[in-house]
């Protein structure tokens, strides 16, 4: 019922502005599975909503085409000692409500992306200050030597001090307690796109900053956002011309899509990679019917869930052939990639019945397992079949799958004893996987996404050596190391890279970039 109601009022609204191209066509129209659960830019590290508020607001250091650096904010850094980095930021640049942007602005969004609440704190948990040089120079001093906080950076937007106090709006949007605040549903950055209408779940829509320092070089004027959750009522909604470009096509519709006469797809490796946690410090899980103990904290129990998985079934029958089963944390094209070691333990049911026995459950046990069901390709129906395979050797899967909406604030409390998560290191290095999601936990930001509180202190010594290794060489032999430590522990259960699948009106011209945002700036549609 709910998607028919949603479904009616999108294809209505549609209807009613605009049913095809030739009108009005510097308006471009983007549907997608699910919505961004805020404007705060610091409220969620989840690259729907980083895509979504990228084009409002900036970070000092930009990205290309290519996704190589690109001057943004700062229009130069270097590093003065070991430990700071010198930035110059770029002069006569305007937020959207006239106030000019300072160094003031920098020193406050880095404080408040590390702060309470903050979903961004992973990037910011070994800066040790940032100082005001003068209006347009800052300086950030690093606890060790960090040669490659110009990426780390590239991910943390710049908001306005005086539009985040006089709004009430000095601390981020906390999503794991429900706090809202005004930047849940405005914003003033200073990118080439405001935000012009809010309304969560049903459509956004933004418009182009005619004061925008830079160059702008597609033709869209304003950029309607829908979520469409239904996967047929989003392929219809592309295909009748009620919306220009959506995302992601289900993968049973992507010859479909290539074969309509107004509609290709666009596709191509993603660099994220889908896996599986479960908590491993709880000494009781919140939701099991083991009593007493926790069946995580076992690597054989651990190592049974993985050779449990058929990955090479669920590449099959549920990704149609559109996935790259993972043994790592991270995938090909990010720095520090290891191939030699992206070989999965094998499908062998049997033995994993046999590690469960040999750690006391020959019986196997009950555990609930948490999933987005509008988040990732197929998401949902990826976890129906690892709670089959799992029912196999013993293991009753309580399903627990739901929107994005209340399933990232539930599992980012932590609230959670397995789980589903996707993650794209955002400084395309291994070091951001390894900082977020294979450190130990602490109140700083480090582990901030490692939800099962995975601790290796070797791991840790490594992650700690590597962000501070300019020989890439030697770097390269430490990442491999942790991985490998990571690995053997079983710390989570890797799946898989998913694959991109965009679909795209022929009149249609943008960029797809690996990470899956999509820069509206570079959006042109074809008269």
């Amino acid at each position: 019922m709910t998607i028919r109601v949603h479904a009616l009022k999108f294809t209505l609204a549609s209807l009613a502005a605009a049913a095809c191209l030739s009108v009005g066509a510097e308006t471009v129209r983007i549907a997608n599975q699910g919505d961004a659960l805020s404007m705060d830019p610091h409220s969620l590290n989840e690259s729907l909503q980083l895509s979504i508020t990228q084009n409002v607001y900036e970070p000092l250091v930009g990205r290309n085409k290519d996704l190589s650096l690109a001057p943004a904010l700062a229009t130069a850094w270097k590093q003065t000692s070991p430990t700071v980095w010198r930035f110059d930021l770029r002069k006569n640049v305007q937020f959207h409500d006239g106030t000019p942007f300072t160094a003031d602005d920098v020193v406050f969004s880095f404080a408040r992306a590390a702060g309470e609440g903050s979903d961004m704190r992973s990037y910011m948990n070994d800066v040790q200050e940032v100082r005001k040089i003068d209006d347009h120079t800052v300086e950030v001093e690093t606890k060790t030597p960090f040669p490659i906080l110009p990426d780390v950076l590239s991910q943390v937007a710049i908001m306005s001090k005086k539009w985040s106090e006089t709004n009430q709006a000095t601390r981020p949007v906390d999503r794991r307690k429900g706090v809202e605040n005004a930047a849940s549903f405005r914003a003033n950055g200073t990118g080439p796109f405001r935000l012009r209408e809010r309304q969560p779940n049903v459509r956004t829509t933004f418009s182009r900053n005619g004061n925008y320092w830079g160059q702008i070089e597609g033709n869209a004027t304003e950029v309607i956002f829908t979520p469409i959750t239904n996967d047929s009522t989003r392929v219809a909604a592309l295909l009748s011309g009620e919306v220009h470009v959506m995302e992601p096509i289900p993968v049973q519709d992507i010859a479909r899509i290539n074969a309509h006469p107004s509609t290709r797809a666009v596709t191509g490796p993603e660099l994220r990679t889908i896996f599986l946690g479960m908590d491993q410090k709880r000494d009781e899980l919140l939701f099991s019917s083991v009593k007493g103990k926790n069946p995580f904290k076992d690597k054989r129990v651990r190592q049974a869930f993985y050779q449990a998985i058929d990955i090479e079934g669920i590449k099959r029958s549920v990704m149609r052939g559109a996935s790259n089963p993972t043994a790592l944390m991270v995938g090909p094209g990010i720095n520090g990639f290891a191939p030699e070691l992206n070989k999965r333990l094998p499908y062998d049911p049997e033995a994993a019945k046999k590690l469960l026995a040999e750690a006391g459950y020959p019986n196997g046990f009950e555990v609930t397992l948490n999933c987005p069901n509008d988040r990732y390709v197929n998401d949902g129906q990826i976890c129906e079949t690892v709670a089959a395979n799992l029912s196999r050797i013993g293991v009753k899967v309580n399903l627990a799958a739901e929107t994005k909406g209340t399933y990232f604030p539930k599992v980012l409390r932590r609230d959670t004893s397995f789980y589903m998560l996707g993650w794209t290191p955002s400084t395309y290095d291994a070091h951001n996987a390894l900082n977020a999601l294979m450190r130990c936990v602490d109140d700083k930001g480090a582990g901030q996404f490692n939800l099962g509180s995975y601790c290796n202190p070797k791991v840790d010594e490594l992650i700690l050596k590597i962000q501070a290794e300019t020989d890439k060489a030697k770097r390269d032999a430490m990442i491999k190391e942790a991985f490998k430590l990571h690995q053997d522990d079983i710390g989570h259960l890797p799946l898989h890279q998913q694959a991109l699948a965009w679909g795209v009106n022929r009149k249609v011209d943008l960029v797809q970039l690996a990470d899956n945002y999509m820069p509206f700036k570079w959006i042109t549609v074809k008269k």
